[in-house]
């Protein structure tokens, strides 16, 4: 999803048949593949949700993709139902044919008509795609697709992780990335409306010291990670 401002001539579009290949290339370095971070986000979600005693069935994908985080609401979160959407209209031919289903929708971003209904929006590395000047826009959009008191999990990549900054630079769709931290962020939601609920860094350790990844959860609320997550509710 490169922006939300040209939604029928997507620049990811370019990239969705080869989109696996160059985020594995970038991700190479850490030792891990896109599977061990994609179901990292959801896992760590998951327990944030359980501790708010929450189970949301309707869940919103903004910047889906290919879709490929769709089995994970599936069988981490147990959502009943996902839509996922898009500005790529490539990405979202690839998510219908390999995870559409009864209960699983994605559509272009420019077809989506927010209605209030969802429980949960998610969101990972979107928002530095994202134009500034168009984010706002983008949160209000996020806002009027949850329920009232619904939530909203952000995640992006850690500009203040050297080792984020270097794996972004070597994936092609990432080096002009304008990056987005997590005060801005912050500001950024409350500027939408969200009340902000917990903020946690992720993904510490590469895999050569994967060792001392028990201590992550510890570690979280240190800004040492190479992705961070806001989870925030609607007011």
């Amino acid at each position: 999803m490169k922006n939300d401002s040209s939604l029928n001539d997507s620049q990811f579009d370019e990239f969705a048949l080869d989109y696996d290949s160059a985020l594995e290339e970038g991700l190479s370095v850490s030792g891990e593949d896109k599977t061990y971070f994609c179901q990292g986000r959801i896992a760590w979600l998951k327990d944030c949700l359980c501790k708010l005693n929450s189970r949301p069935e309707a869940v919103l994908d903004f910047g889906c993709g290919t879709g490929s985080t769709t089995p994970y609401f599936l069988d981490l979160i147990q959502a009943k139902s996902v839509l996922g959407v898009d500005s790529s209209s490539k990405s979202i031919e690839l998510a219908n044919q390999n995870y559409g289903a009864q209960y699983v929708k994605f559509m272009q971003l420019g077809r989506f008509q927010p209605m209030g209904q969802m429980d949960l929006a998610f969101c990972n590395g979107v928002f530095h795609h994202i134009p500034v000047e168009a984010r706002l826009s983008a949160i209000q959009l996020i806002d009027r697709s949850l329920r009232p008191g619904g939530f909203f999990a952000l995640w992006e990549n850690n500009p203040w992780s050297p080792g984020t900054r270097y794996v972004m630079s070597r994936i092609p769709f990432d080096r002009d990335a304008v990056t987005l931290s997590v005060l801005e962020a912050r500001r950024l939601l409350r500027s939408g409306g969200f009340e902000i609920l917990r903020i946690d860094f992720l993904f510490v350790f590469p895999r050569m010291l994967r060792w001392l990844r028990f201590s992550e959860s510890f570690v979280s609320k240190l800004p040492l990670g190479a992705q961070y997550q806001i989870l925030c509710r609607k007011t």
